[in-house]
């Protein structure tokens, strides 16, 4: 992948959160626990990113982890509670902070590998990462390897200022009106395929 090919990045979040980001920023998941928050993480995922640290860097929560493209096995685990969360849009350019680390994979698997920007962009391959779907149904070993693939990551360390966010997207018109009902001044757009509906 060229960094021409990262037009925007993702971050999934519940949409109630959303007044707390625009004022502090996407928080990593150590500085989010600091602060009431609600989470659509996966507890067994969480429970591994808890214990791995990047090498020669930080814990992985201690970064902010957005996604080359949310439309991924993550979101699509959490397909019934699309009408309360919502997908944040980032700058391209939160990439080129210091200490941003690029994982090849969910950055809690066994298999991922961590690079920095912008060597770490070659090691994603457009194609895979962008993939309408990651089934292989006659290859359940390359699904897998899809899955994770998919779900390559952004670390960034400890925080994505407010001024990063280009906007965010909703499933459905009763999401968009929980966003509007929040406050929010960024702008908000129905995108329903991404949500897998």
């Amino acid at each position: 992948m060229k960094p021409e090919d990262v037009r925007e990045l993702h971050y999934i979040t519940p949409i109630e959160n959303l007044p707390s980001i625009l004022e502090k920023g996407i928080l990593s998941h150590k500085l989010a626990s600091k602060i009431p928050h609600l989470s659509v993480a996966l507890d067994v995922i969480q429970e591994r990113r808890q214990n791995k640290s990047i090498p020669r860097g930080r814990p992985l929560h201690d970064y902010v982890n957005l996604y080359f493209d949310a439309r991924n096995p993550m979101l699509y685990r959490r397909l019934d509670q699309h009408a309360e969360i919502c997908i944040l849009r980032v700058k391209p350019s939160v990439i080129e902070l210091p200490g941003v680390v690029i994982a090849d994979h969910n950055a809690s698997s066994g298999y991922a590998r961590f690079f920095p920007y912008p060597d770490g962009l070659k090691y994603i391959d457009k194609n895979t990462v962008y993939a309408e779907y990651w089934t292989h149904p006659d290859n359940p070993i390359a699904e897998m390897e899809h899955k994770s693939t998919k779900c390559a990551e952004v670390l960034v360390p400890d925080i994505v200022r407010p001024d990063y966010l280009l906007g965010a997207c909703v499933s459905c018109l009763k999401a968009e009106d929980s966003c509007r009902v929040t406050g929010i001044t960024i702008s908000v757009r129905i995108d329903a395929h991404l949500f897998f509906r």
